[in-house]
């Protein structure tokens, strides 16, 4: 399932690279101890949890707030788990802007050489992205998109979209454990700072299942749906905020419409090639017209320091405080490892008394 959105102030600049060096070395440690005693699966339903993800960010040193803790954070993971991914079964692709577009590469990279299949994981991959872009038309557009994976096959998604007119940036988190559909409520909780009062797309809401499943008898009959767009041309429709037949290129999704292979569902529609936001508006609009199947036009959105943050807010990044608590997971790893808990023990001992 999809596990929630989270929506941050967009900021700009880099993380310094004495900063983004230790930010490698601690999360390399996190992962490694989270591994070791909880599992590889426990570790991404961490992931796809925001505010976990958030609390991360927080004690990597980063901006708690801002859209720069998502990418800063997933490329410190994803250097860290060069060295021990191999040894830990846990692997990440993708990232941002171009290098999110070589995602299916470095799965094949990836399978490669630790001998994997990671052809489902190319399919997982540009479904979320699809579902993120052209079914949930939040006005953000993604531009970040990583696949964090295990050599099982279990997987977690973690990607970004910016508002530019807004400042604001969104992340969106995906858990495949569990998951049952990618296109009708794949989040079990949102997490957003704005919930946008103007009107957007949400076809994966259950308020649009009647839309999905409309869209879905449209397309098993072409012929047919072809013959609904001509009328749809000629159609006096009255004023509205959400679609309108200005938006929509006709004649672009005729063409798209007569490539399509047999579609038997709305699944099917969001694998096949070709099918992006204005497609999915125009068929929207055309499944109202002729069904009064109405889709949903609400938002679906609705930490900690333990090192100090880069912007010094609350306090600069303290650096011997941050390197006494990698050198500190480093020993409690290594005992971990021959067998001797007891630094491990002391750790969760105390996490249980700052708790209580």
């Amino acid at each position: 399932m999809r596990k929630g959105i989270a929506n941050l102030p967009l900021h700009y600049g880099k993380a310094p690279p004495w900063l983004f060096s230790r930010m490698v070395e601690l999360s390399r440690s996190i992962l490694e101890l989270i591994v070791i005693e909880h599992g590889k699966d426990t570790l991404l339903r961490r992931l796809s949890d925001p505010f976990w993800f958030q609390s991360l960010g927080c004690v990597l040193g980063f901006d708690w707030h801002s859209s720069g803790l998502t990418t800063t954070v997933c490329g410190a993971l994803k250097e860290a788990l060069k060295d021990i991914g191999g040894d830990l079964g846990l692997f990440m692709a993708g990232g941002k802007g171009k290098v999110a577009l070589r995602t299916p590469e470095e799965l094949d990279i990836i399978g490669e050489r630790f001998g994997l299949d990671v052809e489902h994981l190319k399919e997982v991959s540009r479904l979320t992205a699809k579902v993120d872009n052209a079914l949930l038309q939040d006005g953000y557009q993604l531009y970040h998109h990583v696949l964090v994976f295990t050599s099982e096959g279990g997987w977690a998604v973690i990607q970004q979209g910016m508002n530019a007119e807004e400042r604001l940036a969104r992340r969106y988190h995906w858990l495949g454990e569990g998951l049952r559909s990618f296109v009708e409520e794949p989040h079990s909780g949102i997490s957003a700072q704005k919930v946008h009062e103007r009107i957007i797309l949400d076809l994966t809401s259950k308020g649009s299942k009647e839309t999905r499943k409309a869209i879905g008898e449209l397309l098993k009959d072409r012929e047919a749906l072809l013959r609904e767009l001509e009328t749809v041309k000629r159609l006096d429709l009255p004023r509205r905020h959400y679609i309108t037949p200005e938006d929509l290129n006709l004649e672009s999704l005729k063409k798209t419409v007569k490539k399509l292979e047999r579609v038997e569902g709305f699944e099917d529609l969001m694998k096949a090639r070709g099918v992006g936001p204005k497609m999915l508006r125009a068929l929207a609009l055309v499944s109202e017209l002729i069904y009064g199947a109405k889709p949903s036009f609400e938002d679906p959105a609705r930490y900690s320091f333990a090192h100090g943050g880069k912007d010094g807010h609350p306090y600069p990044v303290q650096r011997e405080i941050y390197d006494a608590t990698i050198e500190t997971l480093k020993r409690a790893i290594e005992k971990a490892k021959v067998g001797q808990r007891e630094k491990v023990g002391a750790i969760k001992r105390l996490s249980r008394i700052l708790n209580d």
